[in-house]
């Protein structure tokens, strides 16, 4: 099947996280996932990348820039939804409008980039290679460049899993499968769904070095998703099974995340 035409995308984007849903609290309060997905994410981000000045492409709601800069970093946000930058700009992080696959920075600005919800927006390989290689271009010589993708199977589970398999199977699970092609059903305004693989082979075409490709919130992850009341233990066993799958083929494609860590040339 043919990629999702991206100006409808652009626009149910603007409509889901404009009108719909509360992009602030689902790091926070959502579900239990949240902050297992939080503090997994920021670990990773810390382990990465040294304190200096870095770029959040498609930050949001500035969850993450501002866990970051508290730490020291310097960070700027860049973020298609008005709604996100305004509430990124009301815990003073540094942020303003625009498009991961046109950013309004000069070449080298940033010691960092990190791309945690573009990549899944875009349907086209074209779009994506775009906003990765954009990416690439502001951030300095070595730097270092973390990008979100999310995980097809998680998707196909999904759409599939607690319920009577059809036969034929659909012809938009067969694709969702096949190419990460979204449901057209599907309400979160999605544009691709990667595997781990995939994730790791679209860093190396914009010309980045991928060091590793680590499922965030692993195997647990989808349990925190659907419990509210979670107990504290619970939680931390989470975490560690997060850590110890991250890296595991297959595995890490339980996780609903996937997080690229790539460095420019240099």
């Amino acid at each position: 099947m043919p990629p999702a035409d991206q100006q409808d995308i652009d626009a149910r984007i603007q409509r889901y996280y404009g009108e719909v849903f509360d992009e602030s609290s689902r790091l926070t309060t959502r579900s239990p996932q949240g902050p297992l997905e939080f503090r997994r994410t920021q670990e990773i981000i810390r382990e990465h990348v040294p304190i200096g000045r870095v770029v959040d492409i498609g930050g949001g709601a500035g969850v993450h820039a501002k866990a970051l800069q508290d730490c020291g970093y310097d960070v700027e946000l860049i973020e298609p939804v008005q709604s996100h930058v305004d509430a990124a700009l009301a815990v003073g992080v540094s942020a303003r409008l625009g498009d991961a696959r046109r950013l309004p920075f000069e070449n080298q600005s940033f010691d960092a980039a990190i791309m945690l919800g573009p990549l899944y927006h875009l349907a086209s390989l074209a779009d994506r290679q775009a906003a990765l290689r954009e990416a690439a271009r502001i951030v300095r010589p070595g730097g270092v460049v973390l990008a979100a993708g999310l995980s097809r199977y998680v998707a196909f589970g999904a759409a599939s899993l607690g319920s009577p398999i059809p036969s034929p199977i659909p012809e938009g699970w067969a694709a969702l499968i096949a190419d990460g092609t979204p449901p057209q059903s599907l309400r979160f305004p999605a544009g691709h769904f990667h595997t781990a693989e995939e994730l790791s082979d679209e860093l190396e075409a914009a010309g980045l070095h991928v060091r590793e490709v680590v499922g965030v919130e692993g195997p647990a992850g989808l349990f925190l998703e659907v419990e509210k009341e979670v107990p504290a233990e619970a939680q931390d066993a989470a975490m560690v099974l997060a850590r110890a799958a991250a890296a595991v083929p297959g595995i890490r494609d339980q996780s609903a995340h996937l997080l690229g860590v790539a460095h420019t040339a240099g």
